[in-house]
């Protein structure tokens, strides 16, 4: 905004191209994923790490990653046929960033759980 222009700038318009990259991103299980590619990884062994997690979203979410050219799928001449994932180079840029956010959400959980209790007190008065 401007000294002569008073009117709020639009920032997040719905036709702007990073909603539904950042909608990928920030998914929970897509961060968890990444997190868990520390090394090329078999489907089954990140289905293993990721608690709670079913068979239908991991596929659903590892296919979303990889169409957005943040992780690889490399079929395993093996009996039975086993899948691996890893980071591409865009995938691992993003490494940093996730990190700095699960650290703030550990160091910050605690004080977001009273934070969530208070409210809910306040609204059973």
């Amino acid at each position: 905004m401007t000294a002569s222009d008073s009117r709020p700038r639009v920032v997040f318009a719905a036709d702007c191209p990073s909603r539904p990259i950042l909608d990928q991103i920030a998914d929970k299980w897509s961060m968890m994923i990444m997190g868990v590619l520390v090394e090329p990884t078999r489907f089954n062994e990140i289905k293993r790490r990721l608690d709670g997690v079913t068979q239908r979203v991991l596929t659903q979410t590892l296919r979303r990653l990889e169409r957005n050219g943040m992780i690889t799928r490399r079929v395993l001449p093996t009996s039975p046929v086993g899948v691996e994932y890893a980071l591409t180079p865009l995938g691992e840029s993003l490494r940093e960033p996730f990190g700095d956010l699960y650290d703030w959400t550990v160091r910050n959980a605690a004080a977001i759980q009273a934070q969530q209790r208070r409210y809910d007190a306040r609204d059973e008065d």
